[in-house]
């Protein structure tokens, strides 16, 4: 673990810490929406959630994630040549954030699918993030040396 004080590690925990309070805010919206229903008191809470905790910490996690990717091209790493990681990455954030801006108006309309698929998608690209050595470009790896000691002798009959 690299413990030194760099703009890219503390970017980096930027980003992680807002990806999780936007994840773990829009698992309990998700939650609170079911209870909303034949609850007047408590209508449109799981909406006003999302729009004030879960929007604003993955809008904040996309900027972090910018500035991290762009510290990271600085300091001569490029993911995007490191294989299909990091491409798979970005099309489940974008739906994620895409998905995620209109999901507090379906919340207030009584309507989870949005909000549920935004939790799913949040659970895929934590998947791909976590397992980003499966999309990895694997060089070939001829393993250790085998020496040679047999002989071969042709037999002549």
């Amino acid at each position: 673990m690299n413990l030194k004080l760099e703009a890219v590690n503390l970017v980096r925990w930027l980003h992680f810490v807002a990806l999780t309070v936007g994840g773990g805010a829009a698992i309990v919206a998700l939650l609170l929406s079911g209870f909303e229903e034949g609850k007047e008191d408590i209508q449109g809470l799981a909406a006003t959630i999302w729009a004030k905790v879960v929007a604003w910490a993955f809008r904040l996690a996309l900027v972090a994630g910018i500035a991290l990717l762009v510290l990271m091209i600085q300091g001569g790493q490029n993911p995007f040549k490191a294989g299909t990681y990091f491409h798979i990455k970005l099309t489940l954030v974008f739906l994620l954030l895409g998905l995620s801006e209109m999901t507090p108006k379906a919340l207030a309309k009584g309507k989870r699918g949005s909000a549920l698929v935004v939790v799913v998608l949040f659970l895929a690209a934590s998947f791909t993030v976590f397992n980003k050595g499966l999309f990895l470009k694997q060089t070939p790896n001829g393993g250790p040396e085998v020496p040679v000691t047999a002989t071969v002798s042709v037999q002549t009959r």
